[in-house]
């Protein structure tokens, strides 16, 4: 392929911008190795000299990293799980069906998507205090599934209502009811949205940190984001131990990421085109 300059201009552009994105994130790599008197050093050192896994050995072996880490795997697993489920249940009754009021129904589950999240605390508070969910793992649960139903609905419903309805139709002559259709044919072939609300559910959920610091009081029901941010003392940061905590956070993330990468762009596709 011969190169043009505007070609060539192109790629540079986009090599110089994937350097600025990506270079946060090698420094918070290099720092992860790095003692605490390196940390400041001017110039900064990019490769760590001498590199070092005191960090990552002490943020493995003291304190309750693990247990911190096993609640947030609990937590995004549960919730991502179940909404889901849940929103792909909407989308296909939303995509399917025609019932009085339907498209009001629609836009008012979207209106979920206009509010900002930290307006919702006083108010999410107050009904968690009410439901006696505070202070625990299914109370983070709870408000993480119905705070990912809006987005998820939305991108599940425009890849539903792209099914032909012929195949719905022909499973309904061979007797499948509503459950066996959404089952048997629905899920199956939804499968690139569903991973696309899976990543983005799950890294809401992973990531999340507001709600959590609002509505738990007890170290043993703290998720990881908090417990990443506790490392941070009054009388400074131990960056080392920050990054390499946040290291070992985003191996999950990553995970899912690679896991359902393959569905991921013709799922977002979809999601945008038709909803």
């Amino acid at each position: 392929m011969r190169v043009t300059p505007a070609i060539a201009l192109r790629l540079t552009t986009l090599a110089v911008g994937a350097l600025v994105m990506i270079t946060p994130f090698l420094y918070m790599v290099s720092t992860s190795f790095k003692a605490q008197q390196y940390v400041l050093k001017v110039p900064p050192q990019f490769i760590p000299d001498p590199a070092t896994l005191a960090n990552y050995e002490r943020v493995l072996t003291k304190g309750n990293f693990g247990h911190f880490f096993l609640n947030s795997v609990l937590v995004a697993g549960t919730s991502t799980v179940i909404a889901v489920f849940l929103s792909a249940m909407l989308a296909y009754g939303f995509a399917r069906y025609r019932f009085p009021a339907r498209e009001w129904l629609f836009r008012l589950l979207l209106l979920g998507l206009m509010i900002p999240a930290m307006m919702l605390i006083i108010p999410q508070f107050i009904l968690a205090k009410w439901l006696g969910l505070i202070d625990s793992l299914p109370g983070l649960v709870v408000f993480y599934v119905a705070g990912n139903l809006a987005l998820n609905t939305f991108l599940l419903r425009g890849f539903f209502e792209a099914l032909p309805a012929e195949l719905d139709d022909a499973m309904q002559i061979d007797g499948a009811n509503d459950w066996r259709r959404f089952l048997d044919l629905a899920l199956p072939l939804g499968r690139p949205a569903l991973a696309t609300a899976t990543i983005f559910t799950f890294l809401a959920t992973w990531d999340e940190y507001a709600w959590a610091l609002t509505s738990i009081t007890t170290p043993e029901n703290q998720t990881l984001p908090i417990a990443i941010a506790l490392m941070q003392g009054p009388k400074g940061t131990q960056w080392g131990l920050v990054f390499a905590a946040s290291i070992i956070a985003i191996v999950p993330v990553i995970a899912v990421f690679l896991t359902f990468q393959r569905h991921f762009v013709q799922g977002l596709t979809s999601g945008a085109v038709k909803g």
